[in-house]
């Protein structure tokens, strides 16, 4: 998939059958601008639940609720026309039950026009999925480090390696049989992320993976440099934008203080210019 040559946003079956082939590029958005930005150049964007980290400040992403998600997902659609637009399910949105998942998932999709919604979890997730897609919604799995259970896997650590590897392979195969379209792996050992992308059908979407993986993800905020709580060591950063903003803010705010700022090209005469 051409990320210059598409006519349309692509559907979930066009990325399920993007499987082997060129790359998957995706990246979040939670804004207008920024899915303005990345829409030429993503074959999906993810309307990610990081969200409440990386904008509202939140210590994880478990305080995200579903009006959040609705008011974020509206505002990257409005910026989208080639990319398509996936909207991950807060917490505490889908797990209790598969009719519970499908009232909420049928809520994002309505109101914010969404192809997909991506979900959490593994082989305890997969009968919902598969309800999930009988009722006509597209799923995107994710599995491995799954921030919305860091209380039970003791915090962000890497998943998968040992004996624990068996355990996250089966919840790809899981997944996959239960009809999601694609599959997110996060913080998981190279080969094993490689060893998944090959046994199952479905594209596996790495971040903190392998480049073996049929596509990568990151959280735009984080390779552009502008969340600097921490940084993931599977992170690129390919700017330094919060550097350069408080650098603009801070010389904005000398020329403030030495009344150098605004100048006379920047304010209005009493007369109205002559035509």
């Amino acid at each position: 998939m051409s990320a210059t040559a598409k006519k349309r946003a692509p559907m979930p079956d066009d990325i399920r059958a993007a499987k082997g082939g060129t790359p998957l590029v995706s990246l979040t958005a939670y804004t207008t601008p920024m899915a303005q930005m990345m829409d030429a150049h993503c074959d999906f964007v993810l309307v990610g639940d990081s969200v409440g980290m990386v904008l509202h400040g939140l210590p994880s992403t478990l305080g995200v609720t579903m009006d959040m998600m609705v008011m974020h997902g509206q505002a990257v659609a409005r910026g989208l026309a080639s990319a398509m637009m996936v909207i991950d399910m807060p917490f505490g949105s889908y797990e209790e039950s598969p009719q519970q998942a499908f009232r909420n998932a049928a809520r994002l999709m309505s109101e914010t026009n969404a192809g997909a919604v991506k979900l959490e979890g593994g082989v305890e997730m997969a009968p919902t999925i598969a309800f999930l897609v009988k009722r006509g919604i597209p799923v995107m799995a994710h599995i491995g480090l799954t921030p919305q259970s860091i209380n039970t896997l003791g915090g962000y650590k890497v998943q998968g390696r040992g004996d624990a590897g068996d355990t996250l392979m089966a919840d790809a195969v899981a997944v996959a049989e239960a009809g999601a379209f694609a599959v997110v792996l996060e913080k998981v050992p190279e080969t094993l992320a490689d060893e998944v992308t090959t046994q199952v059908d479905i594209p596996t979407i790495g971040i903190g993976a392998s480049a073996g993986c049929d596509g990568q993800i990151l959280v735009v905020d984080d390779m552009l440099g502008m969340f600097t709580a921490f940084k993931a060591k599977f992170v690129k950063r390919y700017a330094h934008l919060a550097d350069d903003g408080e650098a603009a803010i801070a010389a904005y705010a000398e020329e403030v203080r030495a009344r150098t700022f605004p100048a006379a090209e920047h304010v209005f005469s009493d007369k109205a210019p002559s035509k």
